[in-house]
């Protein structure tokens, strides 16, 4: 049986020799010829030829000679090839008015957590920038921006984006000044311009369409992250949150003056430097080593005037100057004072001074014909009284919050990083001048498309249970809100009557400081209120879908619209050093925080169960001799 299969193997190879050597054949008459024509059979041509052939679009397959219009060609029904298409600005727009996610919030809760996305620094900021850096050179710009702010004495290294250098002599800081002013516009300024840019945007949507601002004035401007962020924010034709960051152009902006303020000649020359080959438009820029008495501007004409100070109160070390500057950004005469810093302390020291100013001016009679007297803030605090965070020295808990910005090509090179993004973490307040809006007595904007779905749905209930079909009662939509909500909306007659309300309504909407707790039956925020408290609230789902499911949506610096079904809880702060309580610990708690009396040491504690373990055997061998007896 062997033998007859091996004598039929060996028939089929004697049968296939011809073609076997025709193959070898092939190959070496073709092997020497480079880029010789393959030899393909003709439907696999046809299938390579075929460019509707797609793994994403799912197209069936057609013969090449077909009439279908081609990916990337114009269909014949066109009008114009040049009408019609949208630009990136439109097309972002377009695919957020789609987003589930925002569009099913409440208006009111999509009002309150309007931030700013991942800042991308605009073309021109990137390319004037990049042009700088390719001047200098590359290994001394990465040593100088090691030794500026890389911080490796923590735990963590890590880059850290605030300037305080010093130097012994004035002669060694010269010598060093344009190098560290081309190393702060590489690493900080980007970083600056994103915390700036997002304040200044949420200001702006704050605020409304009235408050046009013309004049920026620029306390620390630096190598100009004000100049920067202001002119991108204040564009013409272009609203809050819907204008192209990386397309910006300060040539489009609608500001008439810039003024910078600042001391340090080598950060101000190459602040100049950036914007010199920059079309400027109508804009008018000046820079000043310091404040003087002809820049201040009448109170009636301060409303188009716009303070700021970021990222300098903290490197003056002198309290006195401090409030030396924080005086002259209140007597410039502007409306809006906005003041940024790394340091949480400084910004709520800042915060009490400005609002001490305004109650002095009120108290003054000598004021009584300024025509807006006092002053209150617009943001984060949704109160002007004490902060309940800024407990000097003994608590950790900082109000701060963060803004991510995508790093462009020249700063992942200068830092020797590969991660496209970081997180600029920041403290500020805003501060107008006047007294402070009255609360409103209004709740609009409390029904998106969760609410109004299921209100459909519970009206589609209610004519079943009219028709005598027993129905279970539905849970509960909005809560308490409901029938009010209703009735504002429709009598409100356009959607910019819905924001005014909302810009008035947000004045005491408590503001999340920290992330919020996120369960699968209630979600647990802590806001700054309005009574100037930090207060836990808990939002379950019994107190209805679209509350809840805006609770479940909201992040960590949002405003929130709604009340909580059930009374806050206030969450208590240490009024002593050294006590820092973790987040939420006390909260719920029945026991104390901590046992009376100092904390012993590991020596002491086995001190203490050495001599416990003596006595035990000592009276283990007293009850051993007194058992003999």
């Amino acid at each position: 049986m062997l033998r007859s299969s091996c004598h039929r193997t060996l028939t089929v190879i004697l049968r296939r020799r011809p073609e076997v050597g025709r193959w070898s054949s092939t190959s070496a008459s073709t092997s020497h010829h480079p880029n010789a024509p393959l030899d393909l059979d003709p439907a696999f041509q046809a299938l390579l030829k075929d460019v509707e052939m797609s793994l994403t679009n799912k197209v069936k397959y057609a013969a090449p000679d077909s009439n279908m219009p081609r990916e990337l060609e114009v269909y014949p029904h066109d009008p114009d090839t040049t009408v019609g298409y949208l630009t990136p600005a439109e097309l972002d727009v377009q695919e957020g008015d789609l987003d589930h996610r925002e569009s099913r919030k409440s208006p009111a809760a999509r009002f309150g957590s309007q931030r700013t996305g991942a800042v991308v620094l605009p073309f021109e900021m990137q390319s004037t920038i990049g042009r700088m850096v390719a001047a200098s050179d590359k290994p001394v710009l990465h040593q100088d921006a090691k030794r500026l702010f890389f911080d490796d004495s923590g735990p963590r290294a890590e880059w850290d984006a605030s300037y305080d250098v010093r130097y012994r002599t004035g002669k060694e800081a010269g010598k060093h000044s344009l190098r560290d002013a081309t190393a702060f516009a590489t690493v900080a300024l980007p970083s600056h311009y994103s915390a700036i840019y997002a304040v200044l945007d949420h200001v702006k949507q704050r605020l409304g369409p009235e408050w046009q601002v013309r004049r920026v004035i620029d306390w620390g401007a630096a190598t100009g992250s004000a100049l920067w962020a202001s002119s991108h924010v204040f564009q013409s034709g272009i609203e809050s949150g819907t204008a192209d960051i990386a397309a910006t152009e300060m040539a489009q902006s609608t500001l008439d003056s810039y003024l910078g303020i600042d001391k340090r000649e080598g950060l101000v020359r190459i602040g100049k430097r950036l914007i010199k080959d920059i079309e400027m438009g109508e804009l008018n820029v000046a820079w000043q080593k310091s404040f003087h008495q002809e820049n201040i501007v009448e109170r009636e004409a301060g409303s188009g005037t716009l303070a700021v100070s970021a990222f300098l109160i903290s490197s003056i070390p002198n309290p006195i100057e401090r409030k030396a500057l924080i005086r002259e950004m209140w007597d410039s005469g502007a409306e809006v004072m906005v003041l940024i810093d790394h340091d949480f302390e400084a910004v709520a020291e800042a915060r009490h001074q400005f609002l001490k100013l305004g109650q002095r001016e009120v108290e003054d009679p000598s004021t009584s014909d300024f025509p807006i007297r006092g002053s209150h803030v617009v943001a984060p605090c949704p109160h002007d009284g004490a902060c309940p965070l800024y407990h000097p020295g003994a608590s950790k808990l900082v109000c701060s919050f963060s803004q991510r910005l995508q790093r462009p090509e020249f700063v992942r090179k200068t830092k020797h990083s590969g991660t496209g993004h970081e997180n600029m973490k920041y403290s500020y307040v805003v501060i107008r001048r006047g007294s402070r809006p009255s609360p409103a007595t209004t709740r609009v904007g409390r029904v998106g498309e969760v609410g109004k779905r299921d209100l459909a749905r519970e009206a589609d209930l209610s004519i079943l249970s009219i028709d005598g079909e027993h129905q279970e009662s539905p849970s509960p939509v909005f809560g308490d809100e409901v029938g009010e909500d209703i009735l504002l909306q429709e009598e409100a007659s356009s959607a910019s009557d819905i924001s005014a309300a909302l810009r008035q309504e947000a004045y005491s909407w408590p503001r999340l400081v920290f992330p919020p707790l996120k369960r699968s039956g209630h979600i647990i925020l802590d806001g700054c209120t309005a009574e100037g408290q930090i207060m836990r609230m808990t939002i379950p789902k019994s107190q209805g879908k679209q509350p809840f499911y805006d609770a479940r949506k909201s992040e960590w610096g949002d405003l929130f619209p709604h009340e909580p079904k059930n009374k806050p809880q206030v969450r208590p702060q240490p009024q002593r050093s050294g006590r820092t309580p973790s987040q939420g610990e006390d909260i719920g708690k029945r026991r104390h925080l901590g046992q009376k009396g100092s904390a012993s040491s590991y020596s002491e504690i086995s001190k203490d169960i050495k001599e416990r373990r003596r006595d035990q055997k000592r009276a283990q061998r007293m009850a051993d001799d007194y058992a003999g007896y």
